[in-house]
């Protein structure tokens, strides 16, 4: 039986989350890291939500609490607000998303934007800023070599996009 991905990209939950979490691939970008720890919240996936986390996130780590709040929480849905960098050839990104959930019957709203980076052809989340007001808006994404639009003079992935 087929099933919808809880990330809500639109695909089936067998050909978009589902490899990722069950380990028969990794994460192609940081988005769909991103969207596979989502969905390991709602299918309680625990190992893979320590899985998929870089060594510096470890240290930080309860497990009590993650699986504690995957528990609790009724999930509601996923909203990916932007991206920057993150893609197949790149080393670092970032996402901003919103997850939709409740707990004890009180809908609430998790904001973050969440840093991801590659480590052995492997994407991992590194650490997570809650972000309240509107999503912001990226004028045009620069590319990691163009010059950095700071006035430096170096490539923006050696100087702002680090």
């Amino acid at each position: 039986m087929t099933k919808p991905c809880p990330c809500g990209s639109g695909k089936e939950h067998i050909d978009c989350c589902e490899p990722y979490i069950s380990g028969k691939k990794p994460a192609p970008t940081a988005e769909a890291l991103m969207r596979a720890r989502y969905s390991a919240y709602v299918e309680k996936s625990l190992p893979y939500l320590n899985e998929s986390l870089a060594p510096e996130a470890l240290k930080d780590h309860d497990e009590e609490s993650v699986k504690a709040w995957a528990e609790k929480a009724e999930w509601l849905g996923l909203e990916v607000h932007d991206t920057w960098a993150g893609g197949e050839g790149e080393e670092e990104g970032i996402v901003e998303f919103s997850a939709k959930y409740s707990i004890d019957g009180e809908e609430c709203t998790h904001r973050e934007r969440s840093y991801f980076r590659r480590i052995d052809d492997n994407w991992r989340y590194v650490e997570g800023q809650m972000v309240s007001g509107p999503p912001i808006k990226k004028e045009k994404k620069i590319g990691r070599n163009e010059p950095c639009p700071c006035g430096s003079g170096k490539k923006y992935k050696k100087c702002c996009g680090r």
